[in-house]
């Protein structure tokens, strides 16, 4: 498959993207996972230290992606190592990018049917939301960018309206003393806060599409940088409402935050419903660009056409959805897909890149 002109996409439709993609469970889910790994009212250090190796990650994956201008990492990844191995880490990129998209659209319907629709069965919300986000990827990546940019804007109004609404019950108590227990526990922190940015990753696969791809590293900067602000006031602000205490014992402490707080005679009393407008669509954003990403990848590997690899894989993707049983089992798979997004995204483009260094510094020895 190759990228036509139609396919292109701006410097900030690339960073909406990265920004978008970032944005995910982790604002429902995140202060519960960060304070059970911290258990001090530090966990917005580790916050901070977790976006700072997402960048460092991101930093990687440019470097190695502008080593091959105009190839995608399906392509060069076969050039460094070789076809069949090449192929093969193509091939569990694929199967990370597609379980993602499994976990997101489980993510949705299972907070949908929790707070919203409780007699409607999973599967149903299931298919709504996979026959959306195939209408939107059969005409390509750029109408998934224009998507973006009107997602973004209305994501940032309303997640900030509704943050900052909750100051009332706001205690600052909560998140002191700032590093009473020391550094440690905030640097034991990271790895959990560093698997909120898992994402960043989907700039290694955007570079080619790119009308500026000199500019990735910028672009990659930018998109991670929203990310942390957000995971950051959303730490703050609910561990200080919460305390460290009750968030560790909700399962979705941001919803639970934005429930216990109501403003009378206002025209709207709850707000919870438009914390959950805005968490769906990014939901949907990430469940799009990871079935994208994925189905490209296996048009690139296998050279053929995208159009019917998006419906082969749609039915791929519901099976995924709808294997955890429970709850607790899409924790698991989650944890599962953000473990390996280590390995797979914070390993393999380094082991890459110093094998195209040595490859490239031996082609020039020897000519």
């Amino acid at each position: 498959m190759v990228i036509s002109q139609q396919d292109k996409i701006t410097f900030s439709q690339t960073v909406i993207i990265v920004t978008n993609f970032l944005l995910g469970t982790g604002i429902l889910t995140l202060p519960r996972t960060s304070v059970q790994a911290v258990k001090t009212p530090d966990v917005w250090l580790s916050v901070i230290f977790g976006g700072l190796v997402a960048i460092l990650a991101g930093f990687i994956m440019v470097k190695l992606s502008r080593e091959y201008p105009g190839k995608t990492f399906y392509q060069y990844s076969r050039d460094i190592i070789g076809k069949w191995t090449g192929g093969v880490i193509s091939l569990l990129f694929i199967c990370y990018f597609l379980a993602t998209s499994g976990f997101q659209v489980r993510s949705v319907t299972e907070v949908i049917q929790f707070f919203l629709l409780e007699e409607t069965p999973l599967w149903a919300t299931a298919m709504i939301f996979l026959w959306c986000g195939i209408y939107l990827l059969v005409g390509g990546i750029n109408p998934v960018a224009r998507l973006f940019e009107i997602i973004f804007p209305i994501t940032v109004l309303i997640f900030l309206l509704v943050v900052f609404m909750s100051a009332g019950i706001f205690e600052a108590d909560n998140l002191r003393p700032v590093l009473g227990k020391g550094i440690m526990p905030v640097m034991q922190g990271i790895k959990t806060t560093a698997l909120a940015y898992t994402g960043i990753e989907v700039i290694m696969i955007i570079i080619p599409f790119m009308k500026q791809p000199e500019k990735a590293f910028k672009a990659a900067l930018i998109g991670t940088t929203f990310p942390i602000i957000f995971y950051v006031i959303t730490a703050i602000i609910v561990i200080g409402a919460l305390s460290i205490d009750g968030v560790s014992t909700r399962t979705w402490p941001t919803i639970d935050l934005i429930r216990s707080f109501e403003i009378t005679g206002f025209v709207l009393e709850r707000f919870e419903s438009f914390l959950l407008v805005i968490w769906i669509m990014q939901l949907f954003c990430n469940f799009t660009i990871s079935f994208y990403v994925s189905a490209f990848g296996l048009s690139q590997l296998f050279k053929i056409n995208i159009q019917p690899i998006l419906y082969i894989l749609l039915p791929v993707i519901y099976l995924i959805a709808m294997t955890p049983k429970n709850i607790n089992d899409l924790f698991q798979l989650g944890d599962l897909i953000g473990n390996s997004a280590i390995y797979l995204f914070g390993l393999i483009p380094l082991v890459l890149l110093l094998s195209s260094k040595v490859r490239r510094r031996r082609y020039e020895k020897n000519h």
